[in-house]
Parts: structure tokens; sequence; C-alpha cells
């Protein structure tokens, strides 16, 4: 199955329909009237599609097993014909958008199996995704200009030459793909006054969004949270509250990160972890969803508040 491990956790919706036509008007009749000899065919159908939904990872291969926190299954009888709508919900990784096709289909199943006794010409046609919502997406914003951004790399061994850059050139490559323009890459040692000068420099310059990569750790020379908590206008605690919470999932040491996140003025900055992996896992946890920030600032600019 594909790895999905870096994936958030977010509320995923699905909803999917199959249509079911038979040949005589006296089989809806018999439907509505509950007179086919195999039972009540609506109900059977309603509780196979739930059976149907809750076994899909043991019948798709790719289908990750996942909690079902909300299935649905409703129908719409006309004269020659029976709609089956069926929505799904959870919160998780992935989405469920095959899990309600499958209960549309089951349902479908369902009710062909209990009408063809009474009707050979029943047809099953039609099963389509309607609508999915929940995944990132759905959380992206659009802008009306490019998101400028600018990476600080603060190491010691980095600047002196003595250790390749990796984490802020993965930090850089995630912003491309991501649409954000990255204007500027620099590399300081990790002494405050030159982060706190690199950083109001570029805040200065008007970029939407600043990221830092080291110093957020435990070591004597980590000093990135007390270089820029006194120069942040404001703090935004929850951003990195999710990082940490992301990371502690993955890596039991994410709870010694203390990386903040606050604005300085229009300007969104974030201080990452030094390491790669620690890097990669905070940008799959916070983003595109933080990029949300620059579109309120960008919003209260264009309408001078």
């Amino acid at each position: 199955m594909i790895d999905i491990t870096h994936k958030p956790t977010t509320l995923r919706e699905a909803t999917a329909n199959a249509l079911v036509t038979v040949s005589d008007p006296a089989t809806i009749a018999a439907v509505r009237e509950k007179r086919v000899p195999k039972g009540d065919v609506l109900e059977s159908a309603r509780v196979a599609a739930l059976f149907g939904v809750k076994k899909t990872h043991e019948l798709i291969p790719d289908c990750h097993p996942l909690p079902i926190e909300h299935a649905e299954c409703t129908f719409s009888v006309g004269e020659l014909e029976i709609i089956i709508t069926m929505r799904v919900r959870t919160i998780y990784r992935t989405g469920v958008e095959v899990e309600a096709m499958h209960g549309a289909s089951v349902a479908a199943l369902t009710i062909y199996d209990m009408l063809k006794p009474i009707d050979k010409g029943v047809v099953i046609s039609g099963i389509k995704l309607l609508e999915k919502k929940g995944g990132k997406s759905d959380w992206k914003d659009r802008f009306d200009m490019p998101v400028r951004a600018a990476v600080l790399v603060i190491s010691d061994s980095v600047s002196a030459g003595r250790k390749e850059d990796k984490a802020g050139v993965e930090i850089v490559e995630r912003l491309k793909r991501l649409g954000v323009e990255c204007g500027d890459t620099t590399v300081v040692p990790d002494e405050p006054e030159a982060i706190t000068g690199q950083v109001k420099a570029w805040a200065g310059e008007g970029m939407d969004l600043i990221l830092t990569t080291g110093g957020t750790g435990l070591s004597p020379r980590d000093r990135t949270p007390e270089a820029i908590a006194p120069i942040l206008d404001r703090e935004v605690p929850g951003i990195m509250e999710a990082a940490r919470s992301y990371g502690q999932e993955r890596m039991p040491w994410a709870m010694m990160s203390r990386g903040i996140a606050g604005m300085i003025g229009r300007t969104l900055v974030i201080t990452l972890p030094g390491s790669t992996r620690g890097a990669q896992e905070t940008m799959d946890a916070l983003f595109p969803f933080v990029l949300h920030v620059v579109k309120v600032q960008e919003h209260a600019f264009r309408h001078g508040m």
C-alpha cells in the first residue's frame, strides 16, 4: 500500500451513488410495500452497504484500514429506478471515496439479488463518486500574488563549511512544490545577533514567510527561540503545538523541540528543527494549511485593516 504516514489527520468525507433500474413498475410497488419474497429490500441494502463500507480494505488491495466514524445509506425511489446515496466520514490520513463507492455498490448488488426472482430486467449502472473533501487540496488557499518566502539556515558547522546544508535545501524544494517563491536562502552561525538581524531585514523587505532551520533543540548553542521571540509582534502558539503533536506521533524526541512561530508585522516567522527529518516532518504537519495566515494578511492589507 502507499505510505500515508506523513499525511496529517483531517476530517475526510465522501458521497457516492449508484443507480438500479427495473423493467416493471410492479417491482417498485413491491419494494415500497415490502412484498418482495426475500424481505425488506431497502433495509437489507442499507445494512449490506454499512458492511461493505467497513470491509472495503479487506477487498480492495491498496485501500487502508481506517476508522469509519459515520456511514449513511439513503434511497430515492422512482417509478422504475432506485438511486442509492452513500455518505461516509472519518478523521484519518486518507480519504473515504472508495469506501463510499463500495458501500453504494454493495447496496446495489443486494437490491439486484433480492429483486431478480421477480424481475429479470434489473440493471445496475452509474456507480460514481459525487463529492469528496478533507484532503490537503481542500485547505490550499489561492493567492492573488505569489507567496514570497526566505529560508535561514542556522548552524555553526554549516556556516563554517564543515557540514553540508541539507535541511535548508529540502525546505526550499518543498516550498517550490507548494508554489511559494523562495527568493533568498542564507546561512548564519548560532549567534542571536546574526539571527535577529537577518530575520528583521527580511521582514522589513515585506517577505510573506520566513522559515528558519536549526537552533531549536537543547544544546547550549541552540538559541533560535530566544533570538526570535523578542522580535515577534505576536506569537502564534498553535502552529508549533501542531508541529510537535505531529512529530510526537513519529519520534519521541519531538517533545524536546523548542520551536516558536509568530508575526513580525505581516510576515509569518516559523522556526524549524535543524535535522532534515525534523524539518521535513514539520513541513508535512504545517503546509499548506499554515499559508492561510498569509491569506489573512493579504485580505487585511487589501481592505486597509
